[in-house]
């Protein structure tokens, strides 16, 4: 039966979300032929006689879809109070409780619901409602059966064998964070700044000292090799050395002034030394 473009256009939008962002144990299969050929998948929950199995159910929408609800059965074999045994499904929200918002991710969704809490007051099959009432712990066995017989194959199917591949696969490539060494802390360098010993004394100087450098020779620099002596007269007649002198009075320079300063003190204290016993003499 076909639809309109705004309805086709709903429901490729609604099965591409599914199939990208399927609800907890629900998966959609399409055919590539028609899209509007579209079957269900729904995982029987845990704690249930029908856990382990996987039940397909069947879609068919008419020009009336939205507005009225689809078409659905379950085309895989059950025992349950609200399925009959064509497969037809008793649920009020594929009837009176039907709202145009509604989609097919929500039907699937109370499908999935009734296997968890099956109504036995408005049973398809009275035989299983009756089990339910009656005895449920029958009533547990012979669905556990049915399901294990009917909708349990030996490996899951291919759509929910691709997400739990996936799932493995994310964590075992998940990387795990090496610890990250915290590198050592190195001090900088300390710098010693000359601190002058007083506020008087000058800052010395950072720059390095120059390799002293060897005398050249030279007149101006070069001092006396001899010193000569000479003889003097005093007043008693007598001749005496004279006070020792350079033998070049031109040398120049800082030792050849201070080697003419000690010199002439040498002579003075040594005039002064003859005077004073000349004087004591005079007195004896």
């Amino acid at each position: 039966m076909s639809v309109t473009p705004l309805t086709m256009r709903r429901l490729m939008r609604e099965i591409t979300e599914l199939k990208n962002n399927p609800p907890e144990g629900i998966r959609v299969v399409t055919s590539e032929e028609n899209m509007l050929e579209l079957t269900g998948i729904v995982e029987g929950p845990e704690q249930t006689p029908y856990a382990g199995g996987y039940f397909r159910v069947r879609f068919q929408f008419t020009h009336e879809f939205p507005t009225a609800p689809p078409k659905c059965w379950f085309a895989t074999k059950i025992f349950h109070p609200n399925v009959s045994s064509a497969g037809e499904i008793c649920v009020n929200t594929l009837k009176k409780d039907w709202q145009s918002s509604y989609g097919i991710g929500h039907i699937l969704v109370t499908i999935k619901c009734l296997l968890i809490y099956p109504n036995p007051e408005s049973a398809l099959d009275e035989e299983a409602g009756k089990l339910l009432l009656e005895d449920y712990d029958a009533y547990c066995s012979r669905a556990k059966l049915i399901t294990s017989v009917h909708a349990t194959p030996r490996i899951p199917p291919p759509e929910f064998q691709t997400t739990s591949t996936e799932k493995e696969g994310e964590s075992s490539t998940t990387p795990i964070p090496a610890s990250i060494p915290t590198p050592a802390v190195v001090p900088p360098p300390t710098i010693m700044l000359p601190v002058p010993t007083s506020a008087s004394s000058p800052r010395k100087s950072t720059s390095p000292t120059p390799p002293s450098q060897p005398l050249q020779s030279s007149p101006e620099n070069t001092l006396p090799s001899s010193i000569s002596t000479s003889t003097v007269s005093s007043k008693d007649g007598k001749e005496r050395l004279a006070p020792l002198g350079t033998a070049n009075s031109n040398v120049a320079g800082p030792a050849a002034t201070a080697t003419t300063k000690a010199v002439k003190r040498s002579a003075v204290s040594a005039g002064s030394g003859i005077e004073k016993r000349k004087k004591a003499l005079k007195r004896l």
